[in-house]
């Protein structure tokens, strides 16, 4: 008999501790987040290409991407040498037929945000059209603001400021090795 109390005992704290972690994870929120760095005029890129090399930035995208979905167009993906490592590569195409080595394709953004389900952080990597797709489903934006103007012909999304609170800026002087002076933002929708 009182074994059979602490069997029930047990299966009850067994089934407690299932219905607070699954609480615990339906009280996570998704963050959607998109990441870039564009300059004042919000140039991107120019050529499939990024403008500038600023070193301290990769490493940054590297550190907040790694271990989570990102999210990125074909001619994103194509102008990487490989799909980016300890990632979920998911690639945005309306080719339905088109291959990724490395990476998983999509062909609408619900099907891309389904690839991504199980991160509470999935990052959108651009390019400008996919930027431009995503800017209604996002909830944050991390954009290195580099504080020159450069002639592209890609550029970021205008971000509405009725829409979007800055939660925290670092600005970053340039120096002998880096020629331009750039800002860390990180947007968050109200």
């Amino acid at each position: 008999m009182q074994e059979g109390i602490k069997s029930q005992n047990e299966h009850v704290l067994y089934e407690e501790e299932l219905v607070t972690k699954k609480s615990n994870t339906m009280l996570e929120k998704k963050t959607i987040t998109l990441i870039a760095a564009a300059a004042e005029n919000d140039a991107l890129g120019k050529d499939n290409d990024l403008i500038w090399h600023i070193s301290e930035d990769l490493k940054r995208f590297k550190r907040l991407t790694t271990g989570h979905a990102i999210i990125m167009g074909r001619k994103t993906f194509e102008s990487m040498p490989k799909a980016l490592p300890n990632r979920t590569n998911i690639v945005l195409t309306k080719n339905a037929a088109y291959k990724a080595e490395g990476a998983v394709v999509a062909s609408s953004i619900e099907e891309a945000l389904a690839l991504a389900e199980d991160d509470t952080q999935p990052f959108v990597i651009g390019g400008a059209q996919i930027y431009s797709l995503f800017m209604n489903h996002c909830d944050r934006i991390e954009l290195t603001r580099v504080h020159h103007e450069f002639d592209a012909d890609v550029f970021f999304p205008k971000i509405d400021n009725s829409k979007w609170n800055i939660s925290s800026e670092e600005f970053v002087s340039k120096t002998e090795n880096q020629p331009y002076d750039y800002t860390y933002i990180t947007y968050d929708k109200e």
